[in-house]
């Protein structure tokens, strides 16, 4: 990941709404939840969350789908993953064996 598309991506996770959306979304796992679920989970207005939503899908940290008139959003586990790595790439000096596994629990994600 580039410097650039980190920024945008920590950029986008930088706000309460979005923060929360992207929890919720991780924590559903890979078949996510229709916009609807998600505005009502929030208490956050339709057309607010949709704003938020697509923030984070440009951001590379969700992935949406279409299903019949739903739209189906759920975290982005490859965008998520290389925002991590680009973020710990340089842990302890090059030697990430000893910050207590973050590099081995991010390769080993099988959300």
């Amino acid at each position: 990941m580039e410097e650039r598309a980190a920024v945008t991506a920590l950029a986008a996770l930088a706000q309460e709404t979005r923060l929360r959306v992207f929890r919720i979304l991780i924590e559903e796992g890979p078949s996510g939840l229709p916009a609807g679920a998600i505005a009502e989970r929030l208490g956050v207005p339709p057309s607010t969350l949709s704003f938020h939503l697509a923030h984070l899908e440009r951001a590379g940290l969700l992935r949406s789908t279409r299903l019949q008139r739903q739209v189906i959003y759920a975290a982005d586990v490859e965008g998520t993953r290389r925002l991590l790595t680009f973020l710990t790439a340089d842990c302890c000096q090059g030697h990430p064996e000893i910050c207590g596994g973050l590099a081995a629990l991010i390769d080993d994600c099988r959300c």
